[in-house]
């Protein structure tokens, strides 16, 4: 019980960090695309300069490019170029707002996953976290404030939000005991290497004003060197934000976890009225508290006891949930 107690303990301040370093990327980014960037030559530099960062990494774990090839393709193109293209079209065409909101209906899709796809048990606690999380969320964003939705618009923010369950799934790739689990950081590494690839071809970098990066930019009437903000861009709101967040999902769940990273939107909201002045209303505020409850109320769950079916072969994922309140990560062997 105490092994249990500390891994997921672990979990949650990992799955926190985690979304606090997301949350920190739009309040640095915001004014980079003010200064003349587009916005998606902005996440080709984000998504590049991490992949640079990991690459001894990706070198140490070369082995995953043979034994787990398709994990590696799915996490870079659906987990890290994926959402970030998905979300920054969805926001040129809908309000940030709306866009924000449906993407983070992801935790509920994780739910929807687990007990339908990998047919595992979802617990009331689990679901009652998200509900209380998006609900919260769609007060942060105040997505009443935009009503002209744009059907493509509305389609890629739902497409950021399949790519951020694909994140959640295969970063829980393996850890039900069914095989061993591909070392996080090497998909990790991998998955940035995939999604620089996938993003060059969509951004097109090489028409960017790079003059940009090299002097300084506007934040909130203070000037910022361009550089600082592409470094913390590139080392927290990525680098540390995917390692933590991926061991996260390892020590939670898919579900717990994709909860819990609904406190990325209040941690962005608090950081623009910090940073760039954008202030909260009392709905704001009333809503990232809800948020917090939502989270904590869902990592507070622990698995209910599945029903083993019968699996020709033997199921990883049956192996997993024949076991109430405990994964494959927290079993202590004999």
């Amino acid at each position: 019980m105490g092994v249990e107690r500390s891994g997921k303990g672990a979990g949650l301040a990992l799955a926190v960090l985690s979304a606090v370093a997301f949350g920190g990327s739009g309040v640095a980014a915001k004014p980079l695309i003010e200064a003349g960037l587009d916005p998606l030559e902005v996440v080709w530099l984000r998504i590049t300069g991490a992949a640079l960062v990991l690459l001894p990494v990706a070198w140490r774990h070369r082995g995953l490019v043979r034994e787990r090839p398709l994990v590696l393709l799915g996490f870079g193109v659906f987990a890290v170029a994926g959402v970030q293209a998905a979300y920054f079209a969805a926001i040129s065409r809908i309000p940030v707002g709306v866009a924000m909101l449906v993407e983070y209906l992801a935790p509920a899709l994780v739910l929807g996953w687990v007990r339908f796809v990998q047919r595992r048990p979802v617990t009331r606690a689990a679901a009652l976290g998200v509900v209380l999380a998006v609900t919260g969320l769609a007060c942060v964003v105040e997505f009443w404030s935009g009503l002209g939705f744009d059907p493509l618009g509305l389609l890629l923010a739902f497409a950021a939000a399949c790519c951020q369950v694909a994140y959640f799934v295969l970063a829980d790739h393996g850890s039900d005991g069914g095989r061993k689990a591909p070392d996080p950081l090497g998909v990790i590494s991998f998955g940035l290497l995939v999604g620089c690839l996938t993003m060059t071809v969509v951004a097109r970098p090489w028409g960017m004003d790079r003059a940009v990066l090299a002097g300084t930019v506007d934040m909130d009437g203070e000037p910022v060197r361009a550089w600082v903000l592409m470094a913390w861009i590139v080392l927290v709101a990525t680098v540390l934000a995917y390692v933590t967040g991926v061991v996260s999902v390892r020590r939670l769940s898919p579900a717990v976890a994709g909860v819990v990273a609904c406190v990325e939107a209040v941690v962005a909201a608090a950081a623009a009225w910090l940073l760039l002045g954008e202030r909260l209303g009392a709905v704001q505020i009333a809503g990232g508290v809800l948020v917090l409850v939502g989270a904590l109320v869902a990592q507070s769950s622990t698995p209910a006891a599945a029903v083993p079916e019968p699996v020709a072969g033997g199921g990883g994922a049956v192996a997993a949930a024949a076991e109430p309140g405990t994964r494959a990560g927290e079993r202590q062997e004999a």
